[in-house]
C-alpha cells in the first residue's frame, strides 16, 4: 500500500503543479502543531516525520477521491489493482477506522490550496468528493449541497452522521435509569407483539411502537457491519458520550437479539437482511458489540419505547390472547375447532342455567 501512496502522492503534486514540494512542506509545518493537538495519544513522531505523514496521507486521499470521482478519464494502469472491487471496499473501510483518521480540516486546507484556480461553480467541492467516495455508507441519503456547512471532524464522524437523522429530529437525552431491560424479539412475539419493517423513508434510529406493532427500519448485516458500528461506538464513547444515539440503537437491537431465533424473526419480517448467512453469527455480532461500552444516558424517545414495550409484555391479557392465537388458532382447522368448542361450551352453560332454574 505504501508504494501506491507514494505514486498517488506524486500524481497529486503534478495535478497541483502550481505549488512545489518545498512549499507544501512549509505549509504543512504550519499546520503540524494543530494536527498533533487533535490526537489524545502521544504521537511518537518527530515534527518532520509527522509533516511527511500528513502530506503523503492527505495527498493520497485527495488523489484517490479525484480518480474515483472522475473515473476512467484520469485513471492509470496502477488503478486496475488499487481500485479492484474487493480492495476498493477494504480501502474504504480502512479509511473509516477511527485510529486511521486525519483531521478533515487538513484535507480542506490542502484541497483549497491545491485547486484554488479551479474552484468555480462547476468544480466539485471536497464535500462532494467525500460524499461520492463514501456513498455506499450514506444510509440516510444526505445531500452534500444541503449540508455544505456541515462540521466534520474526520471520516468516522461523517460515517456516524450518515446514520443519524437531521439534528432537529434527534430526541432529547435523559439520565433516567428507570428502564434497564427490554425483552427479546421471541419473547415479545410470545406476548402478542408484531414486528414490521418500516418504510424505506424512515431513519435507521426511527423505531416506532403502536397498536401492538413495532416498526423497525431495515438493516443490512454483512462482513463490515461489526467494524462499522464498533468504530462509530468508539467515537461516541470518547467524543460525544452524552449524545450516543448510535449506542441507543445498537443497545436496543442487542436487547431484541439474544439467539438465532430472534434473528430469524427479524429476517422473516424484512427488518434484517443477513448477508452473514448464519443467524447465530448475526446474533453473536450484536451480543458482542457492547463489550466494555458505558451508557451515559438514553434518548427520551427510546426510554418511552422501552416503557411501552415492557408494559405491553407484562399485560396478562396480551399474553392470553397471544397464547390463544398461537396454540388454538394457528391453522384454519384449529380455528374452526376452537370456535365450535367455545360454542358448545356456551350451549352447555346455557343449558345448565335453564336446568337449575327449572329445578327451582
Amino acid at each position: 500500500m505504501e508504494r501506491f501512496k507514494l505514486r498517488y502522492f506524486r500524481s497529486f503534486l503534478e495535478r497541483a503543479n502550481q505549488i512545489d514540494l518545498k512549499s507544501w512542506v512549509a505549509y504543512i509545518k504550519e499546520l503540524e502543531p494543530r494536527v498533533r493537538a487533535c490526537y489524545a495519544n502521544i504521537i511518537e513522531l518527530t515534527h518532520d516525520q509527522l509533516v511527511k505523514v500528513i502530506l503523503v496521507d492527505a495527498a493520497f486521499i485527495l488523489e484517490l477521491f479525484w480518480r474515483c470521482h472522475f473515473g476512467a478519464n484520469c485513471r492509470t494502469d496502477e488503478d486496475s489493482v488499487l481500485l479492484k472491487p474487493w480492495l476498493s471496499t477494504t480501502l474504504r473501510m480502512d479509511l473509516l477506522l477511527l485510529e486511521n483518521q486525519l483531521p478533515f480540516f487538513v484535507l480542506k486546507k490542502i484541497f483549497k490550496r491545491a485547486f484554488v484556480s479551479q474552484q468555480n461553480r462547476d468544480f466539485p467541492s471536497l464535500l462532494k468528493f467525500t460524499f461520492c467516495y463514501f456513498a455506499d455508507y450514506n444510509r440516510e441519503g444526505l445531500d452534500h449541497t444541503a449540508n455544505c456547512g456541515m462540521e466534520i471532524k474526520h471520516f468516522t464522524d461523517l460515517l456516524r452522521k450518515f446514520h443519524l437523522p437531521p439534528m432537529d429530529k434527534l430526541s432529547d437525552r435523559t439520565d433516567s435509569d428507570k428502564v434497564i431491560h427490554l425483552h427479546t424479539a421471541i419473547e415479545l412475539v410470545g406476548a402478542g407483539l408484531k414486528f414490521k419493517v418500516a418504510s424505506s423513508k424512515k431513519y435507521l434510529l426511527d423505531l416506532k411502537f403502536s397498536n401492538k406493532v413495532l416498526e423497525i427500519p431495515q438493516l443490512v448485516v454483512d462482513d463490515h457491519t461489526d467494524t462499522l458500528f464498533r468504530n462509530i461506538l468508539a467515537f461516541e464513547q470518547f467524543h460525544c458520550p452524552d449524545k450516543s444515539y448510535i449506542l441507543d440503537y445498537i443497545g436496543t437491537m442487542d436487547f431484541l437479539i439474544n439467539t438465532a431465533q430472534d434473528v430469524e424473526i427479524l429476517v422473516q419480517k424484512g427488518i434484517m437482511v443477513n448477508w452473514l448467512g448464519d443467524h447465530d453469527a448475526a446474533a453473536n455480532l450484536f451480543n458482542n458489540l457492547l463489550e466494555n461500552i458505558i451508557y451515559a444516558n438514553l434518548n427520551v424517545h427510546y426510554l418511552q419505547l422501552y416503557e411501552d414495550l415492557n408494559a405491553f409484555y407484562n399485560n396478562p391479557f396480551n399474553k392470553g390472547i397471544a397464547t390463544l392465537k398461537r396454540d388454538y388458532c394457528n391453522t384454519p382447522w384449529k380455528k374452526v375447532a376452537t370456535v365450535a368448542a367455545i360454542f358448545l361450551l356456551l350451549l352447555t352453560v346455557v343449558q345448565t342455567i335453564f336446568s337449575v332454574k327449572s329445578a327451582i
